[in-house]
């Protein structure tokens, strides 16, 4: 018997049994493969960006460990790896570009002035390789972030280049969705906050709505553009108070009709961003998600196929949620190959999702209602034990990408061939 013949096999069986607790594993799959994850363009080069040509990680309280060889050092090298990733995985991807990832030539652009011109290639790669893009101010690893503030800064001077950049950056994410002809999600994150308790939260949070409210003056068509809001509990340097917080940034969103952006990895360890996806939900139209994998803390581990982040998919979906949810990943490993990186987080988001489509939801919401919670648990862990790898190898299969293991051979023979020769 043929590998293929196994896999279809495999899934004819899987199959029967979904089928037999009311599941329809096609319309599954559609489903999937129409479920777009953006990727972000930093964990090719662990978050230098090519504003100089020794562009290097700066402040901001990110940090990438691990000197592994193979790291983009170019746009074409960086865009060479993305399209090696998307060649491994099933379904359509997006990207999510920083604004430090321009073309700049060997002329130093400054953030308060980069335009749509210093992005075009990006655009028309984008547009070759029929993907949309997404797009983030760059509000660290910048001297006149090093204060700690940026958006929230009382250095008026500080403050003003910020919105300036942010303003620019929007405009930078319109065109590029009109381009594109597909929506650019623009996301705003800050690492504005204090290392040791502050007496004056309110003034930076009040210069924060100010600059908020600035740069969101200029309205664009969501054809072309959403715009996106991010929080953290805290960040390094920022341990004592973030200005951004949850509590601030969901008002705003609230108030002014913004996506809240949830990354999992910027709450406390024992919240769960599962859960706050149907609350949130009750208050703004659309939300954006950052998948990651936190030990610990904000440490932005590859993502794998673990309960938080199957949790984040099942509510999605429990909540007829997924085209009202957008899914974009931030990690950055540097200890690993960033490819095999890439892949593994990717499908780990996937097949998420994939878990999560398979629930046979009727069935769990009718003994819910009937108060019959035996036995809602009892198919919920019966659902554990089903034959979900069997559908994710057909639709990988379907989808013209390696399957199971195959990727681990396609990643190293690109590791031999292209990265170790960086």
């Amino acid at each position: 018997m043929t590998k293929f013949e196994t896999i279809q096999q495999s899934y004819e069986l899987a199959r029967q049994q979904y089928s037999s607790l009311g599941v329809d594993i096609d319309a599954a799959l559609n489903r999937l493969k129409k479920f777009e994850i953006s990727l972000h363009c930093w964990q090719t080069d662990d978050v230098g960006g090519f504003e100089t040509p020794d562009a290097a990680l700066g402040g901001g309280g990110i940090a990438v460990t691990g000197n592994y060889p193979g790291k983009a050092r170019t746009i074409a090298e960086m865009q060479a790896d993305l399209e090696k990733v998307m060649s491994l995985l099933p379904g359509k991807q997006r990207l999510n570009l920083h604004a430090s990832y321009g073309e700049f030539g060997e002329k130093f652009v400054d953030r308060d002035q980069i335009e749509p011109s210093h992005f075009q290639g990006w655009i028309d790669w984008a547009a070759e390789q029929e993907i949309a893009l997404d797009f983030n101010c760059t509000c660290f690893s910048h001297p006149k972030a090093d204060g700690g503030f940026t958006l929230s800064s009382k250095d008026e001077e500080i403050r003003r280049f910020w919105v300036e950049h942010t303003k620019r950056c929007r405009a930078i994410g319109a065109e590029m969705g009109k381009q594109l002809g597909k929506t650019c999600i623009h996301n705003i994150w800050i690492p504005d906050g204090s290392k040791d308790v502050p007496v004056d939260r309110y003034t930076h949070r009040a210069l924060l709505k100010k600059s908020l409210d600035e740069i969101f003056e200029v309205e664009y068509s969501t054809e072309y553009l959403k715009d996106s809001i991010e929080s953290k509990l805290f960040g390094i340097g920022a341990e004592s108070m973030t200005v951004g917080s949850h509590d601030f940034y969901l008002g705003y969103a609230i108030k002014n009709n913004k996506l809240i952006c949830l990354d999992n990895g910027h709450f406390h360890p024992t919240e769960q961003v599962g859960d706050k996806i149907s609350a949130c939900l009750q208050f703004v139209d659309e939300l954006m998600l950052h998948v990651t994998r936190p030990v610990r803390w904000d440490s932005d581990h590859v993502v794998t196929f673990n309960e938080d982040v199957v949790l984040i998919a099942q509510e999605i979906i429990r909540s007829n949620a997924i085209d009202r949810v957008h899914m974009g990943l931030d990690f950055f490993d540097a200890s690993i190959n960033r490819i095999g990186a890439y892949v593994v987080g990717t499908r780990a988001a996937q097949q998420s999702m994939l878990f999560a489509l398979l629930e046979p939801l009727d069935t769990l919401r009718r003994y819910e209602d009937e108060g019959k919670n035996f036995e809602r648990l009892a198919l919920l862990e019966l659902m554990k034990s089903k034959p979900f790898g069997a559908v994710w190898d057909h639709f990988c299969m379907q989808e013209g990408v390696p399957v199971a293991e195959q990727y681990i051979s396609e990643v190293q023979a690109y590791e031999s061939e292209v990265l170790s020769k960086r």
